[in-house]
């Protein structure tokens, strides 16, 4: 009978419950996977949990109301009745769906006309719709780069900017996270005359630490390399009108590239690429999952032109999500979570312990909140979260009571006292005083 292994442990493979000789079976390791069973019997797992209403901040799951603390649904619009009716309308005018790419027969009107609002709105000379924020990063990283070229990628970068790098032909060169210092040694050591381009989250999605755009861009700079920023967690959050980390930062003008989806603030799904035309119409012309996919559905484009429009003119939403932002990183901390360099509405709550952080996502559900944990590979092993993330929408006695939910489940379980815990509250950088967050926009409140 054959052994194999699963994350280190030994496991007998078996089918409906019989042992069963898996040699040379693909699917073996099928078989054997057997963790999300394990954690169905303890009651604790935690993902895939069926939504069968979304009122707002709140949502309706298992047949109870629950207070949604994790989606990236930053502006409140996924549910706003006016971008809900734009997608409506689109999808009466238009159909369902273009069942074509857009290369071919999928080509709407407001696929362009919404790629021209986009490329005005980041300031860019051209825009390029994909079907999903991850299809963006992999169209752009896949047809651009040549054998002998080479990526330098942050290593904490989003798992789409990853896999792009991966099926690209250039030679990928990871540096450390947000360091400038070692992009530099990276760059130093690369010949001057190869193509070199810098590719980093303007906000990465776990920590919520925002990329030190200048100094990164200075550094790039010297060494000739192009730079590429993913704004997915950054559009609709910061910067001038929502316009992303490399406009608070003030270096919009020098990202050569700029990404971003609809999955986050503009409440929808979807993404794009921006930058100089000649470059966006090299990509509409060869990224193979932009050629090779069917177009976005006429409700996502019209919803997202809707979406668009109301985060541009209701800017209180994000004055908001700020004042929401600052309140939850105070009382964390207050109350003694480690919340590592967060300086964004994604707060990321330490347990330490993978299946502690099972168990405390199940107690928030009992108790009516919605969170879900991440751990390896998300995070590195013995430093699981709580992955938390707030909404222009959270009202204030919503957030008291995360906060008084969270304290008294970190209690019952004792996760302060837990070694792992304590291991990983020492590894982790702490940012300690609110000061030294963004200002959230550079507009006067409406």
């Amino acid at each position: 009978m054959k052994i194999i292994s699963i994350n280190g442990e030994e496991v007998t493979p078996s089918l409906n419950g019989h042992p069963w000789d898996g040699d040379n079976d693909l699917f073996a390791k099928c078989v054997a996977y057997d963790e999300p069973e394990r954690a169905q019997a303890l009651g604790i797992y935690p993902f895939f949990r069926p939504i069968e209403e979304m009122d707002g901040a709140e949502v309706i799951c298992e047949g109870k109301r629950v207070l949604m603390v994790g989606s990236n649904n930053y502006l409140g619009l996924a549910n706003d009745s006016r971008v809900v009716e734009a997608a409506v309308e689109a999808t009466r005018k238009y159909g369902l769906g273009c069942t074509g790419s857009r290369f071919l027969s999928g080509n709407l009107v407001i696929h362009e006309e919404l790629e021209e609002r986009l490329a005005d709105y980041i300031g860019k000379d051209s825009a390029l719709l994909f079907s999903t924020g991850y299809f963006a990063n992999q169209g752009a990283l896949t047809c651009l780069f040549e054998e002998g070229d080479f990526i330098l990628c942050d290593k904490e970068n989003h798992a789409s900017i990853i896999d792009g790098c991966r099926m690209s032909p250039a030679k990928i060169i990871p540096f450390s996270h947000n360091s400038p210092e070692s992009l530099r040694r990276r760059l130093s050591r690369l010949p001057a005359e190869a193509g070199k381009m810098v590719v980093i989250d303007g906000v990465f999605s776990m920590s919520g630490d925002i990329a030190r755009l200048a100094e990164l861009m200075d550094v790039a700079g010297e060494f000739g390399a192009k730079f590429y920023v993913d704004e997915a967690h950054a559009l609709g959050v910061m910067g001038e009108a929502g316009k992303g980390s490399a406009h608070h930062t003030g270096t919009a003008d020098r990202a050569d590239l700029m990404m971003g989806t609809f999955s986050k603030s503009l409440g929808c799904m979807g993404g794009f690429l921006a930058g100089d035309k000649d470059v966006i119409k090299f990509v509409r012309h060869k990224a193979r999952c932009f050629i090779f996919t069917a177009s976005p559905t006429p409700a996502v484009a019209g919803g997202v032109l809707k979406a668009l429009e109301v985060m541009q003119e209701e800017q209180w939403r994000v004055v908001k999500l700020w004042e929401n932002t600052r309140r939850m990183h105070r009382g964390f901390r207050e109350l003694g979570f480690h919340i590592g360099t967060t300086e964004t509405p994604i707060v990321p709550i330490l347990i330490g312990d993978e299946q502690k952080a099972f168990f405390f996502a199940q107690r928030l559900f009992d108790n009516g909140i919605f969170a879900t944990p991440a751990i390896y590979p998300a995070v590195r092993r013995g430093q699981a979260i709580i992955r938390t993330s707030y909404m222009a929408t959270h009202t204030p006695q919503q957030l008291e009571y995360v906060l008084e939910t969270f304290e008294r489940i970190a209690r019952e379980l004792h996760i302060f006292e837990d070694d792992v815990y304590q291991r990983a509250a020492g590894e982790i950088p702490q940012r300690h005083h609110d000061t030294s967050l963004p200002q959230p926009v550079r507009t006067a409140a409406v």
